[in-house]
């Protein structure tokens, strides 16, 4: 047995615990050792009066101040040219030994001259029977692994061992040893100061051996070791002081000839890791990663004394370390090892029962609703009519439509893009050979899809099969979202299809990165497509930052934090040049083609159908369709909203009263937006801001709050399951008129063309998407509209807010109305000559309608005889598009982008790219956000008993 035991005590203020408590257990634990410690030198960090005293009163042969930010090893440093003895004990403040640990751990090193020291097992504070830590390892790459780490002691690891390490704390070296080694490495961090200390004796010639019956007591103050996990702070400090060891110890460890290999591949492999973070919804540790890399490649000199010191003192070979490390096979049998609740949480969640229950029989019954309420959608190649244009030939022109730059319409516009012209493009993508073929077949899939969107969302509100088809079944039914179909507005479309999924994924996002990852994702498209629901959207989202913050000590905060990442990254280029041009309500426009479609008035009988769910003056087309009075149709949606009403006075209120202020939320969007009108159409003619979006999110409250109610209020399943074919059926036969609306030919949705222009332009656009057309519109007040179209035709994914929302003219409209004018008068001698400068090289003349004005026929009567006149344009002939003319002679391609537009463009493309990314793999489920997932219940918000 040594024959003199000097400890070593780091003391340091942790801001947790009082580190006076912790210190006065552990000056009381080494005073009842049975083999007492025969000096004992205190190292205080820090400046404080009551552990100084404590100190002071123990029987210390000194105390040694330090900073506060003196690390471990620093600490054990300053103490070492004061120990005598034979061995040395490193403690900390919260290392509080049992009292036959010293002898059993000097005993060790007794029996064994070859042990360069000895590890007790580490328990835990206040519960002996978890282990700490009991031997350390690594892996061929460095990895540090625990053997025994969080395991309950059932004494398995009591037979003791030669380990290639241990933990720092509390254990026992050879003061010869230690002053050989020069004690702990500086340059760790704080972490695998035990496993550095280990490798290192073990190249010295010495052996590292486990006394499980010494136990100590630790805390995880971080004093000495790594800090247990309380709180974000100390999280990020742990994961750190990890990572930063750890490459430290790979760049001390590589041969001489890899080392600058070594450190050159520090920043790939954080970027590596950084992706596998986010895979594994682990995007705390992405920042630590990354500062962790830039430390270690900083640390030069402390790399080289480290391995200086490795060269001095080395007497075997690395390969003798060989038999000690941890192998694949180990490593997967240690992080195989869950505790009981992984084997319990299948328990905690019921089957989906999508088959079993019902749901795919439902989609299956929308889709041959679908086909037939539009069976001419399956003969058609590219959708028309109401808000809907054709989409570009190709992927990549569709992806450049998404991109900030040159805009596809008029003269000469940089602007941002629009973020739906990247949802336009992510469909398009979908049909590659024809892109507006996805399109079609979207109006196809809609009714199944929105099917299968509420019976999702019904699984966060009911268990019940018959309910979650019911949810199905209203939200396909929903007056708005037919409404779209029939019009058409195909933003509206995509908005009412995501909602659901917004709400599926978004009431778990606080749960779990991937629901946050995946509900941020479809949250940008949901403000894509329509920008109007943002306030509300924000709104529920402050609240629900407000409720994660509170509960569960505020752990899902960050997650839903994240939710609106995504979106404020797609939406950030257009809100910034519309602020920057003093139109912030031009954000509100909704996407695509400007359209004066049929829309409910501003008043107080618009405003009263706006209330019961129908976006338009003819509720549910039912006045067209029948001839007769329509007041009795909103009664056809009393039901559901008589359930809604009654959620907040269930059990499940606070569900019932969320769901409402949802429903709230939505209709105060639609009665705001009947009365805001901030785009214009290619006419001149005010757009207003469609209110289905708001009713969208008010129908999903509304419904959701019914199925609440029918799933909680204690009834008999024959009555319940009455109210729910009750709510189906009468919206079946409000839904009667929009779904038989293509067959009656009442619908505005018709067989559009692959372009906008005449044949003879879209020809020669395909190939040169860089010639313009300039499109004569005749107004009703005798002026003329000029709109500029380059390429092919106007797509759908090529509008513009920033054009159709603008509130004063630009420079380029300026140039083109005297463009214009020139064209159409004779005031100019040569007015072509600058068109064909610009790269224009079509002029067309739109048709005046057949209830155009005396004004408006007699001007392009005028326009069409100066266009004659023309030297250079030569008469292509009458189209249906209207009368086209051709400029002859040399036309100059329009102009290329700016060198500062096209670097602007890259880098808003690449900051978008990241952030999608990252999204996106935060959204790739992994087994264990499975294994996580199937440990809550899927209703949220349901507890025992209830619901059932």
């Amino acid at each position: 047995m040594p024959a003199r035991v000097h400890a070593i005590l780091v003391v340091r203020p942790d801001g947790r615990t009082p580190a006076a408590f912790h210190l006065r257990r552990t000056l009381a634990a080494l005073d009842a050792q049975t083999r007492p410690v025969d000096a004992l030198t205190i190292v205080l960090c820090g400046e404080d009066d009551n552990l100084r005293q404590i100190a002071a009163d123990s029987r210390a042969e000194g105390v040694i101040s330090a900073p506060r930010t003196t690390r471990y090893a620093e600490a054990a440093a300053l103490a070492t040219h004061r120990v005598q003895g034979d061995a040395v004990w490193l403690l900390a403040q919260d290392t509080a030994p049992e009292p036959p640990a010293l002898a059993r751990l000097a005993g060790a090193l007794e029996l064994a001259p070859s042990v360069a020291f000895a590890a007790p097992k580490l328990v835990r504070w206040d519960d002996r029977g978890e282990i700490v830590s009991l031997g350390v390892s690594m892996t061929t790459l460095g990895r540090t692994v625990g053997l025994a780490d969080g395991q309950l002691d059932q004494g398995q690891h009591d037979a003791g061992q030669d380990v290639l390490a241990a933990d720092v704390r509390a254990i026992l070296v050879r003061t010869a040893l230690w002053r050989e080694l020069r004690g702990l490495d500086r340059g760790l961090s704080g972490a695998d100061e035990g496993l550095d200390l280990g490798v290192r004796a073990r190249l010295a010639g010495g052996r590292v051996t486990l006394v499980p019956s010494a136990l100590v007591a630790v805390a995880g103050d971080g004093v000495a070791g790594l800090p247990e996990v309380y709180g974000s702070r100390r999280r990020l400090r742990r994961v750190f002081s990890a990572r930063t060891a750890q490459l430290h110890r790979r760049l001390v460890y590589a041969p001489a000839a890899a080392l600058p290999l070594q450190w050159l591949a520090i920043l790939p492999i954080a970027l590596w890791r950084s992706i596998v973070h986010l895979i594994a919804k682990q995007p705390g540790q992405v920042w630590p990663e990354w500062a962790a890399a830039v430390t270690a490649m900083a640390r030069i000199p402390a790399v080289a004394r480290a391995r200086s010191g490795i060269r001095r003192t080395r007497r075997v070979s690395w390969q003798a370390l060989a038999p000690l490390r941890t192998g694949r096979a180990d490593l997967r049998t240690n992080l195989a090892l869950t505790d009981e609740s992984d084997r319990l949480a299948d328990a905690r969640r019921t089957e989906l029962r999508f088959f079993s229950g019902g749901g795919a029989w439902a989609v299956l019954a929308a889709l041959v609703v679908s086909v037939a309420s539009f069976p001419a959608l399956l003969a058609w190649p590219v959708l028309g009519g109401g808000a809907l244009a054709p989409l570009r030939e190709t992927v990549t022109q569709l992806w450049a439509d998404a991109a900030y730059g040159q805009r596809a319409l008029g003269l000469d516009t940089v602007a941002a893009a629009d973020p739906f012209a990247g949802v336009v493009a992510l469909i398009g993508t979908m049909s590659p050979a024809a892109p507006s073929q996805a399109l079609v077949v979207l109006w196809v899939l809609a009714l199944p899809l929105a099917v299968l969107g509420g019976w999702f969302a019904a699984t966060r509100v009911t268990d019940r099969s018959l309910l979650r088809i019911t949810g199905g079944v209203a939200w396909a039914l929903a007056p708005a979202f037919l409404a779209a179909l029939v019009q058409p507005r195909p933003a509206a479309v995509v908005a009412h299809l995501l909602l659901p999924w917004l709400f599926y994924a978004g009431s778990v996002a606080h749960r779990s990165w991937a629901s946050s990852g995946v509900a941020s994702l479809v949250l940008a498209g949901v403000v894509a497509a329509a920008p109007s629901l943002v306030p509300a959207l924000l709104a529920l989202w402050l609240i629900a930052l407000a409720i994660a913050a509170v509960s569960a000590s505020g752990r899902g905060a960050a997650r839903v934090a994240w939710l609106v990442v995504p979106a404020a990254a797609m939406s950030a280029p257009l809100v910034w040049q519309q602020l920057s041009a003093g139109n912030p309500w031009g954000l509100l426009a909704d996407p695509g083609v400007p359209w004066a479609g049929p829309v409910a008035a501003a008043d107080a009988a618009g405003r009263a159908l706006l209330a019961a769910g129908f976006p338009t003056a003819d509720p549910g087309g039912w006045g067209q369709f029948s001839g007769g009075p329509v007041w009795w149709v909103p009664l056809l949606v009393a039901l559901p909203a008589v359930l809604a009403l009654i959620a907040p006075l269930t059990v499940r209120w606070p569900a019932g009263i969320v769901l409402l202020t949802v429903a709230a939320l939505g209709i105060a969007t639609a009665f705001a937006a009947v009365a805001v009108s901030v785009a214009v159409t290619a006419g001149a003619q005010p757009v207003v801001v469609w209110p289905g979006a708001g009713l969208s999110l008010a129908w999903l409250g509304v419904i959701a709050a019914a199925l609440v109610t029918l799933d909680v209020v204690p009834a008999a399943s024959a009555a319940r399951a009455m109210a729910a074919t009750a709510v189906m059926a009468a919206l079946a036969v409000c839904a009667v008129p929009a779904l038989t609306a293509q067959t009656r030919d009442a619908a505005a949705l018709r067989e559009g063309s692959a372009s906008t222009l005449p044949a003879y332009v879209a020809a020669e656009g395909r190939g040169s998407p860089s010639l313009g057309t300039i499109v004569l519109a005749p107004l009703d007040d005798g002026s003329v509209a000029a709109e500029v179209v380059w390429g092919a035709s106007e797509t759908l994914g090529g509008q513009s807010t920033v054009q159709s929302t603008r509130i004063a003219p630009t420079a380029a409209d300026r140039e083109t109305a005297e463009l214009v004018a020139d064209l159409v008068t004779d005031a100019a001698d040569d007015p072509v000559a600058p068109l064909a400068e610009r790269g224009i090289a079509f002029v067309l003349l739109a048709p005046a309608s057949d209830v155009a004005t005396e004004a408006a026929q007699s001007l392009r009567r005028t326009a069409a005889i100066a266009l004659d006149q023309r030297n250079r344009l030569e008469p292509v002939g009458e189209t249906a598009r209207g009368s086209l003319w051709r400029i002859s002679g040399e036309i100059t391609p329009r102009a290329d982008a700016s060198a500062v537009t096209v670097a602007t463009a890259r880098s808003i493309a690449m900051g978008q790219l990241v952030v999608l990314t990252i999204a996106l793999l935060l959204a790739i489920p992994t087994s264990q956000t499975r294994r996580d997932a199937r440990r809550v219940p899927r209703v949220v918000g349901l507890r025992a008993g209830e619901g059932r």
